[in-house]
């Protein structure tokens, strides 16, 4: 088996744009997921019966389909609905970077939401209370005491989902997303050195995630250290 390493040392450019797409996918999603994924918990813990029902089937059908379905559905799907929805001729374009950022927010923002609730939970019920005495109201309470223990408490399983969404990013390519797995796999067709690239692909995920999790774990014992 012949491997001609210029696939890649000749190809930087265009594998940088690809490691930068999937940095800034990341990124967006990430901080998207966090954010409808906090909604979706504060809806959980609601007193609202309508609010829980719609945040729990939300959760528990994200989590129980594959991240690709959802993706091909949204980008095969949505142009359509969005016709019939619109009343117009011709399908909508979303085009693969908007089908790869709301699918992922929406899909992330199930299991941020889990991580969230247990978070939320995890804080002392005496906080809300001594809150609430101090006049502060429920958004208040969340805003200002609640959530930042929350986000705290739970930081080490939050980056270690935001690893999973970073591998996960590499399922955009099956809709031709310019990540960094699809620019691998465009050389990989180009020079027919599938088995390297790929091979390259598999070690940078490999180096990226273990060393994330290195840190994540050196986080997980500061924190311990400091709760004591």
């Amino acid at each position: 088996m012949n491997f001609d390493f210029s696939s890649i040392t000749g190809s930087w450019g265009f594998i940088l744009e690809g490691v930068a797409y999937t940095i800034e996918l990341t990124v967006i999603t990430a901080v998207g997921g966090l954010i409808l994924g906090t909604a979706l918990a504060l809806c959980r813990l609601s007193k609202s019966r309508f609010l829980v029902e719609f945040s729990r089937l939300y959760t528990n059908l994200m989590r129980a389909i594959p991240l690709v379905l959802v993706l091909f559905w949204f980008f095969l799907l949505m142009p359509e609905v969005l016709k019939v929805l619109l009343g117009l001729d011709h399908p909508v374009m979303i085009g693969a970077d908007m089908t790869a950022i709301i699918t992922f927010v929406l899909f992330e923002a199930a299991y941020f939401a889990e991580i969230m609730r247990a978070g939320i939970q995890s804080v002392s019920k005496g906080q809300m209370s001594a809150a609430m005495a101090l006049g502060l109201r429920y958004g208040q309470t969340m805003r200002y005491v609640i959530l930042p223990q929350a986000v705290r408490n739970m930081l080490p399983v939050l980056l270690t989902q935001t690893i999973i969404l970073f591998q996960d990013t590499s399922l955009v390519y099956v809709i031709s997303g310019n990540d960094f797995m699809g620019a691998v796999s465009k050389i990989a067709q180009r020079d027919g050195q599938l088995v390297l690239m790929y091979s390259f692909a598999a070690v940078c995920y490999l180096a990226v995630s273990v060393s994330l999790s290195m840190l994540v774990r050196r986080l997980q014992n500061k924190i311990k250290v400091a709760a004591r």
